[in-house]
């Protein structure tokens, strides 16, 4: 075989060994391809020429190794800058965030009486459950007025429709326990046109009896207003409702809140705050109104930064429904039961109404058969006053 052919079979060798090698360098490889032209080629593939190749092989891995060990000192330095750098902003920000004790002596407030705000963890601890139930002989307005109920309280639970005759106390904390609900809304039907709204924490309440009037179903409306189904309403109550309000409207404030407030991480609820429902009081009632919150968007960046540095984005409300007035009657120390802890003196039973309205009528009856009889003895007074005509039997 002649020299050169084992010579070239002697690169190809070479070679293929550093290709092996991860990331060699060309200069690396171009070294060891060069041969000692002082040597005599004999034909054959030497010892030498393979035991250096192993040595560079072993200086090429080194280095690689230096290299790695380089790249993750300088990781780790980065990083632990970037840490200190998080830690001193987080305590700036922490530092110039106004702790509970400033604001309780800004108010005004003893700090001693303020409870520390609970750390949230993002997972469903606060398991809240709504139960949602009425009697039998209610309206088709009624049954969607309770269906719409049911859509704005994702976390509530249904049940069969009751019995009028059975007790209705026990058995909605019965059904109630059943549920693992802890409050409960009851609609109770009487003459298949007074509703009554019952609202209340089970078991052991308080509870309180609204007189539903004015009712007006989403369907009914067809507002323009939408939101998301299932998200979280923020619930908006009129300054009657606040510190200076009355007693009892600051516990139907709770009662409300324990209902409507939707609980947050619930399964059934959206993690987003899309509608307003608003408690207003007028005329002794509580007139109640759900809104969408709608929020102009800017049509680019520059538009978007400017209105967030003047005074942000324009936001509307838009009324979605349904509509309608509680009438409070009377307030209850246990659930749907127990001592009368407040009566609405200027309440007036819509059975009163329909009577003094049958009253009215029969007065009205009255008026006119009275009327009729005066006109009759008017009549005769006025004939028993003629006098008789001296010439009327001459001509006889």
């Amino acid at each position: 075989m002649p020299p050169s052919q084992h010579k070239s079979k002697a690169s190809k060798a070479l070679k293929g060994a550093f290709k092996k090698s991860k990331g060699a360098p060309a200069k690396k490889k171009a070294k060891v391809a060069k041969e000692d032209p002082t040597e005599e080629d004999d034909g054959r593939f030497s010892d030498r020429d393979v035991e250096e190749s192993e040595e560079e092989e072993e200086e090429v891995l080194s280095s690689e190794d230096e290299e790695e060990d380089d790249i993750e000192a300088n990781a780790n330095t980065t990083n632990t800058t970037n840490n200190t750098d998080d830690s001193e902003n987080s305590d700036s920000d922490s530092s110039d965030r106004p702790t509970e004790t400033d604001l309780a002596l800004q108010l005004g407030v003893d700090p001693d009486l303020i409870l520390p705000s609970p750390t949230s963890t993002g997972s469903y601890i606060n398991k809240q459950r709504c139960l949602t139930i009425s009697t039998r002989g209610v309206t088709s307005r009624h049954r969607h007025l309770l269906e719409d109920l049911r859509t704005l309280i994702p976390h509530m639970k249904k049940d069969s429709k009751l019995d009028e005759k059975q007790n209705i106390s026990k058995a909605v904390n019965e059904i109630a326990e059943v549920k693992s609900c802890n409050s409960a809304v009851f609609l109770e039907c009487r003459k298949r046109q007074d509703v009554y709204l019952w609202a209340g924490l089970t078991p052991n309440g308080p509870s309180v009896k609204f007189h539903l009037t004015n009712i007006h179903t989403m369907d009914e409306l067809k507002l323009t207003g939408n939101c998301l189904k299932g998200s979280r309403p923020l619930l908006s109550f009129d300054g009657s409702f606040g510190l200076d309000g009355e007693e009892h409207y600051k516990c139907i404030k709770e009662i409300l809140t324990e209902v409507f407030g939707t609980p947050r991480g619930h399964p059934k609820s959206k993690p987003f705050c899309d509608r307003v429902m608003s408690f207003y009081v007028a005329d002794n009632k509580i007139w109640v109104r759900n809104y969408q919150i709608i929020e102009q968007e800017a049509t680019n960046a520059k538009e978007a930064r400017q209105k967030k540095l003047e005074m942000g984005l324009d936001t509307s409300l838009v009324e979605i429904g349904p509509r309608f007035v509680l009438d409070p009657i009377r307030i209850f120390g246990g659930s749907f039961e127990g001592q009368t802890l407040y009566q609405n003196p200027a309440f007036v039973s819509p059975n009163t109404v329909r009577s003094n309205e049958q009253k009215g009528k029969g007065k009205a009856y009255q008026s006119r058969k009275m009327q009729d009889e005066r006109g009759k003895k008017r009549k005769g007074e006025v004939m028993g006053s003629v006098k008789e005509d001296p010439l009327k039997n001459v001509f006889r």
